[in-house]
């Protein structure tokens, strides 16, 4: 038999060196199949550094030339009211041919009255008239009479008097009868209410019927259809206005008109301590009498400091921008707007002029952010 066999102790030797024989191929199995590892997985890749956050656009501030204005509220109200009134009593109101808004011209009929009653006295008149005039030239030619026969001796100083007189007495009535006639003729005329301008009826009080005393206002017209702002203003900034300045003036309804200041009211209101401007506007049918609005008074310009309107942005009531320094990095500045024009905003403080500022993308910035500058 084989020594080997016959020795138990070698035979185990023998499986503990194939054992380790074999776990040493599989070692080595392993290591030939497993892939190299990428060089830059194992080492940073030398100058790697943090990426920009976002693309924005930057600008340097530049100093523009900017209007000075002054800002003021007021009232839109009528140039001049003419009231129309009835200057006629106890007649009746016949006919009523306007309503508000209506644009009249000058003597148009508004409204007419019952014309029959002084129809009646013009007529009496007339006839009144008529009669003094015959009395006065019979008057006259005894007169005339009188005077031509005087020297004869033919009549007495006496009766030559009387003729002189009985004249001057027919010729007082006959000029008190025209007076009369003129006068009905007058009422007469009076019964058709006729407007005194070119205008706008603003408020009608007429009614077809009604029979209205002397005096009573029938209508309201705005004259000329002419439009006033009138601007508070405070007695500190009233001598910065002077009469035919330029006024931009915002109505209610959003229109935007060019008026001219014509007077500055001599004194300030004992209530609220302002002094009213009263700015000329032209005409326009969005203009209501009554309505607010909104003015500014051009004083002239200045030179600022100016920033597109982008690169201001508003958070927690204030207003920022964001200065790109060289690095490309963002840094937070806290500023003060003043006047805008256009696209441009007026910077009062916060920048030198001379940083870059963020324009485009600056709303989405936040302090110590890193960016890509683009042109």
């Amino acid at each position: 038999m084989n020594a080997l066999s016959d020795n138990p102790r070698s035979k185990r030797w023998l499986l503990i060196g194939l054992a380790l024989l074999a776990s040493l191929l599989v070692a080595l199995f392993v290591l030939v199949r497993q892939p190299a590892a990428p060089a830059d997985a194992a080492t940073p890749a030398v100058g790697a550094g943090p990426k920009p956050s976002m693309t924005v656009t930057v600008t340097r501030p530049s100093r523009d030339s900017l209007p000075i204005a002054l800002q003021a509220n007021g009232n839109i109200s009528a140039w001049q009211e003419a009231s129309v009134g009835a200057e006629l009593a106890g007649l009746r109101l016949a006919t009523v041919n306007v309503n508000v808004g209506d644009t009249v011209k000058r003597g148009q009929v508004l409204a007419t009255f019952a014309r029959e009653t002084t129809e009646a006295e013009s007529l009496q008149g007339r006839a009144a008239q008529m009669q003094a005039e015959a009395h006065f030239a019979n008057a006259k030619a005894d007169a005339d009479r009188a005077r031509a026969i005087q020297d004869t001796g033919a009549l007495s100083q006496s009766q030559i008097a009387q003729y002189l007189t009985a004249e001057k007495v027919a010729r007082a009535q006959w000029e008190a009868a025209q007076a009369a006639y003129g006068a009905s003729r007058v009422r007469l005329a009076n019964t058709q209410v006729k407007a005194p301008d070119d205008g706008i009826i603003s408020a009608r009080g007429a009614t077809v019927g009604a029979v209205v005393g002397s005096g009573q206002e029938l209508f309201r017209l705005v004259r000329q259809g002419r439009m006033e702002w009138r601007a508070e203003v405070t007695p500190s900034e009233v001598g910065r206005i002077k009469v035919g300045q330029q006024v931009q003036v915002t109505a209610a309804t959003g229109l935007q008109i060019a008026g001219q200041v014509r007077a500055i009211a001599p004194t300030a209101d004992a209530q609220t301590r302002n002094v009213l401007v009263f700015v000329d506007l032209p005409r326009h049918s969005d203009l209501k009498a009554g309505t607010f609005a909104q003015g500014s008074f051009a004083l002239g310009q200045s030179t600022a400091l100016t920033v597109p309107t982008q690169s201001v942005v508003v958070r927690d009531g204030h207003n920022f921008v964001f200065v790109i320094d060289a690095a490309s990095k963002a840094s937070q500045r806290k500023v003060v707007t003043g006047r805008r024009v256009g696209e441009r905003v007026e910077l009062l403080s916060g920048l030198q002029g001379e940083e870059s500022v963020a324009v485009q993308g600056a709303g989405f910035l936040n302090e110590a952010d890193l960016v890509k500058v683009v042109q």
